[in-house]
């Protein structure tokens, strides 16, 4: 499905390790994309909409262009990314490395890009100081790509000059700008804000192929091998009316076994992707399903209050071999016990069978999580609960719910007002919980809060005061009238 082009596309291109992500992360003066002084970090296409010279633009970062004959699979696919953000931009900065001088990678990335019908900057990187700029990028004249701009992205050397170069190229701020208004506009008109889908799970579960099942298109880097995805790589799209931005992120594996730099910065991308999305969908592995793993990650979802979608991947492999879907829901649940209340999708991305149920879910849960009840409905809800259910005793008194109201949502939450909040148990806690699920239909996290009635202080000080003189009028003698 391709990217709607609502501003001008800027893709930022060259071989791997030439500072193509920290040029990147320096324009949008965000750390959007992982730096590291390994080459192949990047690998899928980094979107990033920025205010760049008061125009609404959005630049592209890619993985590196590996020689033909020197890649495996994986840079195939890179290289593959990489060309459609240069065919679908408006303009190309092409980066080179001024200390390594021009490559044969970078002669071959120069014939393909001569080839384009598009405008293309070349920039020569880490010329830290611009002290010897003119010889560093005197032999980058021979791309026949025009005038080399040195620069340093991890300092900002150079970016000036670049601005300037890019200030033609791009459309004049006020159409640009009228033109972003009236979408903005209808935007507001027509439809909400686009819903954040997380897609996460442990390695080589199928989570980037079930990506590019759902767009219909390979968006991102797929591969048997684990590990292939490293950043979180947004996806906007629609459905059914909606926008929707898909997040695909790293695999999670337990912190014990991450022993690369790179990687640990991946799983902090996926976790901080979670933590951002209103809907997380945890893909598990068919052939290996529910695992301690599994467990954990659900665990983080559900602390963090956000809708949670159970997707059974590669259900292909197993289908009619170890069971129905019902059994395997059965099982699922009982070890994924405290999530019980997720929604169960099976799919199997390579066929792109169940896919669209994932759509469904996640629209549905995603209103499920601003779902509000009224006061004298939630109030109807204790006195049936205590009706059928009462509350213990604690201390020889038995406690009482007085009234209940919902003080939050995303996740739905709700106060109980009670007469002793810590004396209320944790069972009693989770039949209020699941009550509430199966009263309202709620397959979303919820918070439940038990508080004491207010006055609480002012009931006491009265209790006191009728006491202190119920005791003085026992205690008070009678005073006879004097004599006459």
């Amino acid at each position: 499905m391709p990217r709607p082009k609502t501003r001008p596309l800027i893709a930022i291109v060259g071989r791997p390790n030439v500072g193509k992500s920290t040029l990147f992360n320096r324009i949008i003066r965000r750390r959007r994309a992982i730096v590291e002084d390994t080459p192949g970090v990047t690998r899928d296409r980094h979107f990033a909409d920025v205010d760049y010279l008061n125009r609404p633009v959005t630049f592209v970062d890619t993985g590196g262009f590996v020689p033909v004959g020197q890649e495996n699979q994986i840079d195939k696919s890179v290289r593959q990314q990489a060309q459609a953000a240069v065919e679908e931009c408006n303009i190309v900065l092409f980066i080179v490395d001024g200390r390594v001088g021009v490559t044969s990678a970078d002669e071959e990335v120069a014939r393909y890009l001569r080839k384009q019908d598009r405008p293309i900057v070349l920039l020569v990187n880490k010329c830290d100081g611009l002290k010897n700029a003119d010889t560093m990028v005197a032999e980058f004249h021979r791309l026949g790509l025009g005038e080399p701009i040195p620069v340093a992205a991890e300092h900002g050397d150079g970016f000036h000059t670049l601005a300037d170069r890019l200030e033609p190229m791009l459309p004049p701020p006020s159409v640009q700008a009228e033109e972003e208004e009236g979408e903005e506009k209808l935007a507001e008109k027509d439809e909400d804000a686009p819903i954040r889908v997380a897609i996460v799970g442990r390695p080589n579960v199928g989570k980037s192929s079930l990506i590019n099942a759902i767009l219909g298109e390979d968006r991102v880097v797929a591969s048997p091998i684990a590990g292939t995805t490293r950043d979180p790589i947004d996806s906007p799209f629609q459905y059914k009316g909606r926008d929707l931005i898909l997040t695909d992120t790293a695999g999670i594996r337990r912190k014990a076994v991450i022993t690369q730099k790179v990687e640990g910065f991946s799983v902090m991308g996926a976790l901080r992707a979670a933590e951002d999305a209103d809907v997380v969908v945890l893909v598990l592995d068919a052939n290996e399903a529910g695992v301690d793993q599994d467990l954990k990650i659900a665990a983080i979802a559900e602390t963090k209050g956000r809708a949670l979608i159970i997707c059974v991947n590669k259900w292909d492999l197993v289908r009619g071999k170890s069971g129905t879907q019902a059994q395997w829901r059965e099982e699922l649940k009982w070890y994924l016990k405290h999530v019980d209340w997720a929604p169960m999708v099976f799919v199997s991305a390579t066929e792109g069978s169940g896919v669209t149920k994932v759509l469904d879910l996640a629209l549905e849960l995603f209103e499920q999580q601003y779902f509000r009840a009224g006061t004298p409905m939630l109030n109807r809800v204790v006195e049936h609960i205590t009706t059928e259910h009462p509350l213990p005793f604690s201390g020889g008194r038995a406690l009482k719910i007085y009234y209940a109201m919902q003080v939050g949502t995303a996740p739905p939450s709700f106060a109980f007002i009670t007469s002793n909040p810590k004396a209320v148990p944790d069972r009693y806690e989770r039949y209020v919980s699941n009550y509430l699920r199966k009263t309202f239909s709620l397959r979303v996290p919820m918070r439940l809060f038990w508080r004491e009635r207010p006055g609480k202080a002012k009931r006491a000080l009265a209790a006191q005061t009728f006491k202190t003189r119920a005791e003085a009028r026992k205690g008070r003698k009678p005073v006879r009238p004097p004599r006459q």
